[in-house]
């Protein structure tokens, strides 16, 4: 579980390029495969900033579970989340052009920021590029042309939304 700081989940290619899974900040579990099934976590795990992480030995965590049944509900909606989410994300990298992706993150930060008018980005432009299956110059191009479109206005880490209906529309069509 991370306590402090942020980690993120990845998988590299034979080739080395990155694909970031998920980030997790605090109170966020991960590493749960191997206590359920038994087998090596299938991706890799790193701290992308200062973090600390409580471990659970597999039999303490087990036991935990099993006689703390609201424990056990909470980890299965939270794993329940986690596939929907990657259903999202494989519909994404797999079906959306790049403008989309970047349109659909915003929105769901601004879902999880619970905040329409603006947005502060949680990792750097080169992770979130790995996060979305593309390059930080692509990333750069569609910020501006979706600030020349007048969807948002981007200040460092901080974008404002201009347009929500826009940004929605985007992230549905691709086309800026």
């Amino acid at each position: 579980m991370v306590n402090t700081g942020k980690i993120k989940v990845f998988k590299l290619s034979v080739e080395g390029k990155e694909q970031i899974l998920h980030i997790y900040g605090p109170g966020h579990t991960f590493g749960e495969v191997p206590v359920f099934e038994g087998k090596n976590f299938p991706a890799s795990a790193m701290a992308i900033e200062d973090s600390s992480i409580l471990f659970l030995p597999r039999d303490s965590f087990v036991n935990l579970i099993t006689t703390t049944p609201a424990l056990s509900m909470n980890m299965l909606a939270d794993l329940s989340k986690r596939l929907r989410d990657f259903t999202i994300q494989i519909e994404n990298l797999s079906l959306k052009e790049v403008p989309a992706r970047l349109a659909a993150y915003i929105l769901t930060l601004a879902t999880e920021q619970k905040n329409e008018k603006k947005v502060t980005l949680p990792i750097s432009k080169a992770q979130l590029s790995n996060l979305i299956g593309t390059t930080p110059e692509t990333i750069s191009r569609i910020f501006k042309k979706m600030a020349d479109a007048q969807l948002i206005e981007v200040k460092t880490k901080v974008i404002f939304i201009c347009d929500m209906e826009g940004l929605s529309e985007l992230s549905e069509s691709g086309r800026l």
